[in-house]
C-alpha cells in the first residue's frame, strides 16, 4: 500500500523552462486539494472497450495531439515543502511512452473477462508515479464478451471530474458513422426557474412560498449534514464496510450494458427524468440484494421468490441506508466543447465544480415495481428544492480558506464514513464515437479511495447506458450477483410500466 501515497515532488525552483518558456506553477483548486489528502485519495478509472484491437501506435500519435497537450495531463504535482508552500501544478514535457503500457497478452487465454477484471482491480492497488503527470493508459488487446479490446484510462480525480474528461474525449473522437465529423453534445436542459411562468395575481405569492420552503429545505438539509459528519450513521448492513479497511482495501470494478431506450420508456411514461428512474433502479436492486443477504440460506438464486416477495422479506425493519451523489453545480448542466471550457472567462470550466448532497435509499420490498421510481422521484423533487449542493460547496470553500485543507476533508470524510456509499450519473456521447480509429463500444468509469464499500455509476453512451460497480470483495462478494439484480430491477421496472398501458412518447 506504500506506493499509493507517495509525496509529490519537492521543488524550490519555478522558474524551469518548458519549451522555451518560463513555467510558472498553478496552485491546485480548493477541491483538487482536498482530492489529494490521503484520507480521500481519490483516482479514477475509465474502461474505454474497443470493437477491434487497439492500433497502440495510432492511440500514442493521437495522445499526443490531443491529452498531451491540455494543461492538467501534461503538468506535475509538485509542492514546496521547505517553505510550506500549497500544492501547484507545473507544466513539464511529456513522453508519451513513459503514459502508454502495452502489456503482452495470449489472445486465446482462458477467460479474458476475468484477466481484465483483474488487471483492472490490480491498477487500484497501485500508485502514480509523481515523477511525471497523473495518468496512464493500459491496452489491453484481448477480446472480452463487450469488446474486441479494452483501454483502462487511469488519471487522479484533482485532473478533473467526469464532466470535464468527457468534454476531452468528445474533443479527441469523431462519429464513429462519419468519421470526419466532430460528435455532438449532450443535449441538457437547464433546470426550469419557479420564476417562470408564474405571473398574475398568484406568481409573486408562489414565488415568495417556494423561496421560504427552499430556505427551510435548505436549512434542514445542512442540519442533516452535519449531524451526518458528527455522529449520524447509516444502519450496518452487508454492504457497508469499515471505513479506514475499505478505503485502502483493492477494489473490483464490474459493469453491464443496458439499453438506453427501455430507460426513456419508463421516464415517458412515469413523466420523470431519467435521474429518477436510475435511482429507483438502485433503491430496487439493492433492496433484492439485500434481502438474499439478509436470507439465511445461500447468496445463490435458488429461491428467486425470496428477493421478490413480501411473502419471503428478510429485510429489517427501519434500514437507514444513504448515499452520497456527486452534484454538478456549473451553471450549465451539460457539456461544453473543451475550448470553451478552456478559456479563463468560461462559466463552465475544466476541473471539479463538484458537490456533495446526501440521498436517501428506500430499502424494502414493494409490491408495485414503479413504485420505486415514484420514490426516487419524491426524493430528487425534495431535493431540488434546496441549495444543499451549493452551500456545501460554498462553506467548503470558505473553510478552506479559514482553516487550510485539514478541516474540510475530516469533513468529507466523516460524511462518507457514516453513509453507505456514492452515486454518479454522467451523460455521454449521443452516438458512438471513434477514438482515434477505434469504435468504442462503450465506456465505462469508475472512481475509489472514498471510506465506503460501494460506488455507482451510471454513464449514458448513444443508445445505451453502462452501469459500473466498483466493490471492495470482502464486503460484497458476490458482486456480479449484485450486477444481476440492477439488470433484473430495470426489467421488473420496463415489465411494470408496458403492464400498465401507458408508455408515453418516447424522444
Amino acid at each position: 500500500m506504500t506506493g499509493r501515497f507517495i509525496k509529490p515532488i519537492i521543488t524550490n525552483n519555478i522558474s524551469d523552462e518548458v519549451d522555451g518558456d518560463i513555467a510558472g506553477e498553478e496552485p491546485l483548486s480548493p477541491i483538487a486539494r482536498i482530492f489529494q489528502s490521503t484520507r480521500l485519495y481519490c483516482p479514477i478509472i475509465y474502461l474505454l472497450g474497443s470493437k477491434t484491437l487497439i492500433d497502440v501506435d495510432a492511440i500514442k500519435f493521437g495522445l499526443n495531439d490531443s491529452f498531451v497537450k491540455h494543461p492538467r495531463f501534461s503538468s506535475l504535482l509538485v509542492t514546496d515543502d521547505k517553505n510550506g508552500g500549497p500544492m501547484s501544478w507545473r507544466r513539464t514535457e511529456v513522453d508519451i511512452h513513459n503514459h502508454v503500457y502495452t502489456p503482452e497478452l495470449d489472445p486465446n487465454m482462458e477467460s479474458p473477462d476475468t484477466f481484465v477484471e483483474d488487471y483492472v482491480s490490480n491498477l487500484t492497488n497501485t500508485g502514480f508515479d509523481l515523477a511525471k503527470p497523473l495518468w496512464e493508459l493500459h491496452v489491453l488487446n484481448v477480446q472480452t464478451s463487450d469488446a474486441g479490446a479494452t483501454a483502462v484510462l487511469k488519471y487522479h480525480h484533482s485532473i478533473g471530474d467526469g464532466i470535464s474528461f468527457i468534454s476531452l474525449l468528445l474533443a479527441s473522437s469523431r462519429k464513429a458513422s462519419d468519421l470526419k465529423s466532430m460528435p455532438s453534445l449532450p443535449k441538457t436542459k437547464r433546470p426550469a426557474s419557479f420564476w417562470n411562468n408564474r405571473h398574475g395575481f398568484w406568481g409573486p405569492i408562489f414565488t415568495i412560498c417556494t423561496m421560504i420552503l427552499m430556505a427551510f429545505n435548505t436549512f434542514v438539509d445542512m442540519m442533516h449534514l452535519a449531524a451526518t459528519a458528527l455522529f449520524f450513521k447509516d444502519t450496518d448492513t452487508p454492504i457497508k464496510g469499515v471505513p479506514e479497511i475499505v478505503r485502502l482495501s483493492c477494489k473490483r470494478i464490474v459493469h453491464r450494458i443496458v439499453s438506453f431506450h427501455d430507460i426513456e420508456l419508463v421516464k415517458s411514461a412515469m413523466n420523470v427524468t431519467i435521474n429518477d428512474v436510475l435511482l429507483g433502479i438502485t433503491m430496487a436492486a439493492l433492496s433484492r440484494y439485500l434481502n438474499r443477504r439478509y436470507t439465511p440460506v445461500t447468496y445463490g438464486y435458488e429461491k428467486e421468490q425470496d428477493v421478490t416477495s413480501k411473502t419471503y422479506n428478510n429485510l429489517p425493519a427501519n434500514i437507514r441506508l444513504r448515499s452520497t451523489m456527486a452534484f454538478n453545480i456549473r451553471p450549465y448542466p451539460g457539456t461544453l466543447p473543451l475550448a470553451e471550457m478552456m478559456k479563463n472567462e468560461a462559466k463552465v470550466r475544466w476541473g471539479n465544480p463538484v458537490s456533495v448532497v446526501i440521498i436517501p435509499i428506500t430499502i424494502a420490498l414493494l409490491d408495485d415495481p414503479l413504485d420505486y421510481v415514484r420514490k426516487a422521484k419524491a426524493v430528487v423533487d425534495r431535493k431540488k428544492l434546496s441549495f444543499e449542493a451549493i452551500s456545501t460547496y460554498s462553506l467548503g470553500r470558505f473553510a478552506l480558506k479559514l482553516f487550510g485543507h485539514k478541516l474540510p476533508v475530516a469533513v468529507t470524510y466523516r460524511v462518507a464514513s457514516n453513509t453507505t456509499m456514492t452515486f454518479s450519473n454522467i451523460v455521454g456521447p449521443q452516438e458512438e464515437i471513434s477514438f482515434y480509429g477505434h469504435h468504442l463500444s462503450y465506456i465505462a468509469p469508475s472512481a475509489y479511495g472514498q471510506p465506503q464499500a460501494l460506488t455507482l455509476h451510471w454513464q449514458s453512451y448513444g443508445d445505451k447506458i453502462i452501469f459500473v460497480l466498483t466493490v471492495d470483495p470482502d464486503v460484497i462478494p458476490d458482486y456480479k450477483n449484485l450486477c444481476d439484480d440492477f439488470e433484473a430491477s430495470l426489467q421488473l421496472i420496463k415489465d411494470a410500466v408496458i403492464q400498465s398501458g401507458v408508455t408515453g412518447d418516447v424522444v
